[in-house]
Formats: structure tokens, sequence, C-alpha cells
């Protein structure tokens, strides 16, 4: 599938604009090629992966200091969003490692902490995994059930959590578990977990509907040791910690729905100026061309929210201040942006666009767990609501 070429973007510093051209051209030559064989078999592509670390994708926001490029937020969403138009499996991992592992350790934790665990995660040596969820615990993460005890220098962690990306491959995971049941959503605590440790197993590995490529299953800990000095923030943090990391992660997740968005519209662009009907391109056709205005013009909107919600996180940097709304807002109408543009990309496609010889209905397959993960479309109504009324 032909890709547009890349136009410049007003207002870009030049080290903006230079890693989002090399993350497009990186996508296209090294992942565009290999994305529907790996979305055919699931199989990790560790290979690409870590050249995508050797590029500094893996680690956009970490300074220099810890093994990262030391670039803002706009960089990491500009490159984000090119990796995720050639395949979001490969954008998932990229993002989980950034938004949701290097973010929250370097917001969270410790001088030794951050030695330990970001370089090697940054350079794409190492895989991180991000674990809140369980079985039983979804959006009301109060009501988890695995736990973690005190004994002397060290906590005896059990339990089973669930959908956990990057799991089957991961080298470390902030984890979330419950240190004090009782105390509900107060009483969860975050570790840094080492998965080659005695008592840390990988349970069943997720068989999805999209992004297949980016390995996902549930972990599961069997009087796992994790010393204090792994805890990440103090007893009965974590569920802070785990909200604060997850408004960085919508960023992330919202601009992956752009690229997903932006291909599947390339795509059709494409098509309906060569598909014809009746004797002319079906581009001609009103509905057809009522469908292009609806996608360009959603995509350019979540762009503009996906762009200040990533200023905004700039901004904090500074004034210390919460971008939840903003992350929120972007992550909610990208996503539902994303599955709008897929859907109307298969249906211009007819039959083809359910064929898996297109790319668009793996677009359309990739979207939709967009809505879904880092916070459902429903979580984030929730949270815009209460936000912007002060009610609860």
């Amino acid at each position: 599938m032909a890709t547009k070429e890349m136009q410049p973007i007003a207002g870009l510093t030049e080290e903006q604009e230079m890693i989002r051209q090399a993350a497009r051209d990186f996508a296209q030559k090294e992942i565009a090629p290999i994305a529907a064989e790996f979305d055919e078999s699931g199989e990790f592509p560790l290979d690409t992966v870590r050249k995508m670390g050797k590029l500094g994708l893996m680690g956009i926001e970490v300074p220099e200091a810890y093994g990262g490029a030391g670039m803002d937020t706009l960089a990491y969403v500009l490159a984000l969003e090119e990796i995720c138009k050639a395949d979001a499996s490969h954008g998932t991992v990229m993002s989980v490692n950034n938004s949701l592992f290097c973010h929250g350790i370097l917001k969270f934790g410790t001088e030794e902490q951050k030695q330990k665990y970001v370089g090697g995660v940054a350079s794409g040596d190492k895989i991180g995994a991000y674990s809140l969820t369980e079985p039983m615990s979804g959006s009301d993460a109060g009501t988890m059930r695995s736990r973690a005890v005190l004994e002397g220098d060290h906590y005896v962690i059990n339990g089973r959590k669930s959908w956990v990306t990057s799991a089957p491959v991961a080298d470390y995971v902030l984890l979330f578990t419950m240190t004090d049941p009782d105390a509900g959503h107060k009483g969860i605590t975050a570790f840094l977990v080492d998965t080659d440790q005695p008592g840390f197993s990988r349970g069943k590995k997720e068989p999805k509907l999209g992004i297949r490529a980016s390995a996902t299953s549930e972990i599961v800990f069997d009087n796992y040791k994790a010393l204090v000095a792994n805890r990440l923030g103090e007893e009965g943090e974590g569920f802070k910690i785990a909200m604060t990391v997850l408004d960085a992660g919508r960023i992330g997740i919202a601009s992956q729905a752009l690229g997903i968005a932006e291909a599947a519209y390339e795509a059709s662009v494409q098509y309906v100026k060569e598909r014809e009907a009746f004797g002319k391109p079906i581009g001609e056709f009103q509905g057809t061309g009522f469908k292009i205005a609806d996608m360009k013009t959603r995509i350019e909107a979540a762009r503009g929210l996906i762009y200040n919600a990533a200023q905004a996180k700039i901004r904090s940097v500074e004034t210390g201040e919460r971008y939840t709304l903003e992350a929120s807002m972007a992550k909610l109408f990208a996503s539902e942006m994303a599955m709008f543009v897929t859907h109307a990309a298969v249906q211009i496609h007819g039959g083809m666009g359910y064929s898996k010889e297109l790319p668009v209905e793996r677009y359309f397959r990739d979207a939709k767990i967009t809505e879904i993960y880092e916070g459902t479309s429903e979580i984030q109504r929730l949270v815009i609501s209460r936000l912007e009324t002060g009610l609860r």
C-alpha cells in the first residue's frame, strides 16, 4: 500500500521533525513489510523492537543520563503516530515502554531504581510491562485480590494479574497490588518486579482480536519476594501512581489511534481514486466523498486534542499541574475516531476491505482496543465529567 508523502508540520523544532522523519522511514521500510505476517502468527517482533530501541524510540522522553533520547512529549507523539501507521502492535510495545514503564519510574522512583530499570528499557535491550488489571478487577482497581505482605526487608507477593501487555517477553514489570485490602484503592502499592526471580511465572497468552503481535498474557505470583527497595513510592501510594502514569499512557493510546486512522484514511483516499463503478471513480459519488470528508475532519480534530494534551504534559514538568482532562479528552475522542475511520475504510473498500489481502481489516481490528485499554471510553467520560462538574 502506497504511503502519502510526508509533509512538514508548522511549529515543530528541528529535533521533533527529525525524529518524526526517522520514525516514518523506519516504520515504512522495516515494519510495514512484516506487519501482516506478525499479525497472522501472533509472534512478538523482537528484532524490530530492538532496532527501535537503537533509534531511541523506546525512551524518547527519558533523559540522556538514563539512556534515553531526552526529548519531549510532542516528539514522542509524532514518532508513535508514525510507527502505528505501519503497525499498531509495534506501537503498543513502544507506548508501554515509554509511557507506562519508564515514565512512572522517572516520576516516582529513587535514583537507584532509575539507574537499574530505566536504561535497559529505554535502549530496547529490555522490555518493560505495566500490570494493574486482574481477572476480576478492571476499571474498579480497588477490588483487586493480589496481595503483598511485608516480612522484614521484603514483601511476599501472591496473586494473578491479567491482560499484561508484553508480559510474555517482559524483563521487568511495574506491578500494582494490595498491601492493605481493607483500605480499598488506598491500600494499593506499586512494585518493580524482576521476572527472572523465583515465584514469578507467565500464565495464559491471550488470543486477541487485534494488536496480535504485541504479546499479552496473565502473570502469576507464588510467594514472590520483592525487596522493600523495589517498592515504588510508599505503601498505599500505588493507586495515585497508577492513575498518574495512565495520564501519560492515554496520550500514547490517542497517538496510536491517530496513526491507525491515518493509515486507513490514506488507503481509502487512494482506493476511491482508483476503483471505478458505473464508469467513474467511486470517489466521485457523493456518498463516498462525504465519508472521506468526515474521516479527514475527525482525524484532524483528534490531532488537535492530542497535540494539546502533549503540550499540557510538557507544561506540567514546570508547573506540576495534572493534565488528566486533556489526556482523557484526547484518548476518548481519538479512539472513537479511529473506530469510525477504520469502519468507514472497510465500507469504502467493500469486499476487499473484508479481505486479509489488504491491511484495512487489520486497521479495523487494531482500532478497537484503543477504546478499551488504559481506561475505557466509559471511564474517560466519567473522568472528564467529574473534573468539569466537581461532582462524584
